[in-house]
């Protein structure tokens, strides 16, 4: 997954930026570096996927139209030094689809490269396009890039947020960036996320690209909006495929992680590697990860935890999560624990999951939208804040267990899509959720037809109805009920509602104190909508949750 990390400034910061990135070691195990830039620092943590050589390695330092090549490279007390030649130097923590064509196209214009990095484009990116190169980006990304002839720094982050991005501000005034919160801890005291499809300079944010907002509405009906909905995941899953690094797959049984499996399994010429996890009690969904598996012929793992897993791994989530967050929170448990089996039992290092198909096509509550327009609105808002929650729960329980996270759904032609079609085909009018997905794929027999027309369990809830409950009762003993009001209040922002939430982010503020503006708000449905005014953000509290807890 790799991490990133940056000092804008002159500082005495060398210390606190190899600091701030051993926090995220499991992120790049495969090797560190940090530059000097002569004014501030960055530096880079490696998991290594693209270009597997040492000529992979970051930070990137460009002269003109050559990469410098590490073995140019002088390491000082404080890091390494620029060579008096370099004019730009890049981390990034990304992957960059399509980068061979770019890269044909800079070879063409004189540019020289050292490795098969996807990354190594960047630099020269740049100084072709300037801060317009972004708009061209079709990438899952994160980086940060000191151009050195105008002494300027330049940050960006995709238009998702896929790829985690950090900031605030030193004592002395100058910018810090890195890919977690906890990398920021040491180097300020005021942490906010780096909003996605925007980029950095001279202190200001710049949107380049909102993936919320519809440029014009498509005319398309059903049947051309599920033709295009067909053939958008499925090229967004196949570029997701290009690995130099063994590739794995999450499994739920439900509709989404299927329809990655069942696709990448029609275009692949060996079995996938898959993984599920379940309670030892009453996991809903391995058996129907099990009838995919059997249907696509992958090589399948389950992962079987109980009551104390959960438990025990509760205040460890919320630490590598940075949220307090409780439906993160109860979802990261599982998700946290099969990567963790993958990590621990296999040469697996990418994985592909399911996430940002519900912000697209709709939750269990978002059948209760008043109107179409109702339901756009509620889209919108998630698309804009999902890299706060479910996209940052993949990044961090993928992350911590040295793996790399690539996400289908969250392709940007397929977003851009299914967010311009009309609404009014969205919603649920048709007695099943998500209707326009599992119609796309009625015909491809990727899947079996009962798993593509089930209702699903939140993930939380398919790894087993036990774990939330496991979880709540963990709360019940942190606080009597006279003690949870009195605590509960001392919190201005996201106030805790319940003892689970306040169990929560009591344990948030031991490792992220006063930082809990990270996070907008809860997760929650729009209590605004009849049918949603609930106090608990799992899908079984609404009166349509019927056949999805089966």
């Amino acid at each position: 997954m790799c991490s990133i990390a940056g000092i804008c400034g002159i500082e005495d910061g060398y210390l606190k930026i190899r600091e701030a990135l051993l926090k995220t070691h499991s992120r790049g195990p495969d090797g560190m570096r940090i530059v000097n830039t002569g004014n501030g620092y960055l530096g880079f943590n490696r998991l290594s996927i693209m270009g597997l050589s040492d000529a992979g390695m970051q930070p990137f330092i460009y002269s003109g139209k050559e990469s410098i090549k590490i073995s140019e490279l002088t390491e000082e007390g404080d890091g390494t030094s620029l060579p008096v030649k370099s004019d730009t130097v890049v981390v990034c923590n990304g992957e960059i689809y399509g980068f061979r064509k770019l890269k044909d196209e800079l070879i063409k214009k004189g540019c020289s490269f050292n490795s098969d990095s996807d990354c190594e484009i960047l630099g020269y990116m740049y100084r072709q396009y300037g801060t317009g190169m972004f708009r061209l980006l079709d990438a899952e990304f994160a980086m940060i890039l000191y151009d050195r002839e105008n002494d300027s720094y330049i940050a960006a982050r995709d238009p998702i947020g896929i790829r985690p991005l950090y900031y605030g501000r030193t004592e002395k005034g100058n910018y810090v960036f890195a890919s977690e919160p906890k990398n920021l801890t040491i180097l300020t005291d005021k942490i906010m996320p780096f909003p996605p499809g925007h980029y950095f300079k001279d202190g200001k944010f710049v949107c380049y690209r909102d993936m919320s907002k519809v440029s014009r509405r498509s005319d398309d009906d059903i049947i051309k909006a599920t033709e295009r909905i067909h053939d958008l995941l499925i090229k967004g899953v196949k570029k997701r495929l290009d690995s130099d690094a063994p590739v794995g797959f999450l499994l739920s049984g439900g509709l989404d992680s299927s329809l990655v499996c069942g696709i990448a399994a029609s275009v692949s010429d060996r079995p996938l590697k898959t993984w599920a996890i379940g309670m030892d009690i009453d996991a809903i969904d391995l058996k129907y990860a099990r009838e995919v598996a059997d249907h696509i012929h992958s090589e399948h793992h389950e992962v079987i935890i109980s009551k104390k897993d959960v438990q025990d791994a509760a205040e460890t989530v919320i630490e590598l999560l940075g949220t307090y967050d409780i439906t993160t929170i109860r979802a990261s448990i599982g998700m946290y624990l099969v990567c963790k089996a993958i990590h621990e039992s296999s040469d697996v290092r990418v994985i592909l999951t399911g996430e940002i198909s519900d912000e697209i096509f709709g939750y269990k509550y978002t059948d209760f939208a008043p109107n179409a327009e109702e339901f756009q609105k509620e889209a919108e808002k998630r698309i804009r804040e999902i890299h706060m929650y479910d996209v940052l729960r993949a990044d961090r329980c993928i992350s911590v267990n040295s793996l790399e996270a690539r996400v289908p759904f969250g392709d940007l032609d397929f977003v851009e899509y299914c967010m311009s079609i009309d609404p009014g085909l969205k919603l649920n009018r048709y007695g099943k959720g998500k209707y326009l997905l599992r119609k796309a794929f009625e015909k491809d027999g990727l899947i079996p037809e009962s798993i593509l027309w089930r209702e699903k369990a939140a993930f939380s809830d398919a790894v087993g109805h036990s774990l939330k409950d496991d979880l709540t009762e963990l709360a019940e003993q942190h606080c009597t009920d006279e003690e949870f009001e009195a605590r509960a209040n001392k919190y201005v922002h996201a106030r805790p509602f319940t003892k689970e939430s306040l169990f929560y982010r009591e344990i948030f503020e031991k490792y992220y104190p006063g930082q809990s503006e990270m996070v907008t708000d809860f997760w929650m449905p729009n209590k605004n909508w009849e049918g949603c005014d609930v106090n608990d953000p799992s899908a079984r509290v609404l009166s349509n949750y019927g056949e999805s807890g089966k």
